[in-house]
């Protein structure tokens, strides 16, 4: 049986690849900071990315590394580079003295413009790396990526039900990814081949020339039952509101400057040229049918 290593297993993206491993019958082992309730198939091993023991621990006898964990939103630059670089560097470290043969990371579509915010620059930083760890590397660039359990867009699910969604600029266009499809490709890439070895891939739902702001807002209220009016902000309104955010929640503010950065950014279509082989995977959940049933899990949580 193929035992896979997973960094950032109680997060969104861990968990739901926790899922498809196991219906896949894949042992996993995966690191956890807090206890958590025993499970078939699933070895917790306690500790975090500064935990070398606990790391070495992780990669002991696995066949592959996926790592998952990073920091998404932190109140300054150095959170971003302990959670992302420094984190990063320490999993290649263990990976390397177990001799754990795969390491498959999870980076962000965001590296592409490390320019715009402090979270693309350190995953491009992370990245770089990766390509010189020595490993039998793959990256895999997600663009947002919704599903159950997730956090960060389920306050425009939120929003959409009072009628009205704030939106980034109108111009700019984005492509999506299904928790699940992504978590299948993955565990695709564990197995090592020439065809996806060194490689950084972006995957998508399959759209072409992804799904402008306007779309995007219509099919969230769609999901959510609603028409929503789409109110186009301007990078320097958001900025605004991201700082009233910050006074508000604090630290707990989910739009922050940096977010503001890469939202205004007009382009985060995957590349054609970068998707993975389609023979290796293609997503299944298309994106109207994935955000209503994402609707439908908040509302059976009371998320929603």
């Amino acid at each position: 049986m193929t035992l896979v290593a997973i960094t950032g297993a109680t997060g969104f993206v861990g968990q739901a690849l926790i899922e498809r491993a196991l219906g896949d019958g894949i042992e996993v082992r995966a690191l956890t900071r807090a206890d958590q309730p025993a499970r078939k198939g699933v070895t917790w091993v306690k500790g975090d990315l500064a935990n070398i023991r606990a790391l070495a621990r992780l990669m002991k006898g696995a066949e592959a590394v996926i790592h998952v964990a990073g920091v998404i939103n932190a109140p300054d630059p150095a959170g971003f580079e302990a959670g992302n670089v420094t984190g990063t560097l320490t999993v290649i470290e263990a990976a390397r003295k177990a001799g754990v043969p795969r390491f498959v990371f999870v980076s962000s579509l965001s590296a592409r413009e490390p320019d715009l915010s402090a979270y693309g620059a350190s995953k491009a930083k992370a990245e770089k790396l990766v390509k010189s760890s020595g490993l039998d590397w793959t990256i895999v660039r997600p663009p947002a990526i919704y599903g159950p359990r997730d956090k960060e867009i389920l306050e425009l699910f939120r929003i959409a039900r009072w009628g009205v969604l704030p939106m980034p600029p109108k111009a700019g266009r984005a492509s999506l990814l299904h928790v699940d499809d992504l978590a299948r490709l993955l565990l695709a890439l564990v197995p090592p081949s020439r065809n996806t070895g060194h490689k950084v891939f972006e995957p998508d739902d399959g759209r072409p020339g992804g799904w402008s702001h306007y779309e995007l807002a219509r099919a969230i209220g769609w999901a959510v039952g609603r028409r929503p009016l789409v109110l186009h902000l301007s990078q320097r309104l958001l900025d605004g509101v991201a700082w009233a955010d910050a006074r508000l929640r604090g630290d707990r503010a989910k739009l922050t400057p940096d977010r503001v950065g890469y939202m205004c950014h007009p382009d985060w279509v995957v590349r054609e040229r970068a998707r993975p082989p389609q023979r290796l995977w293609q997503a299944r959940i298309e994106t109207r049918q994935g955000l209503e049933t994402t609707a439908r899990w908040y509302c059976d949580e009371g998320w929603l």
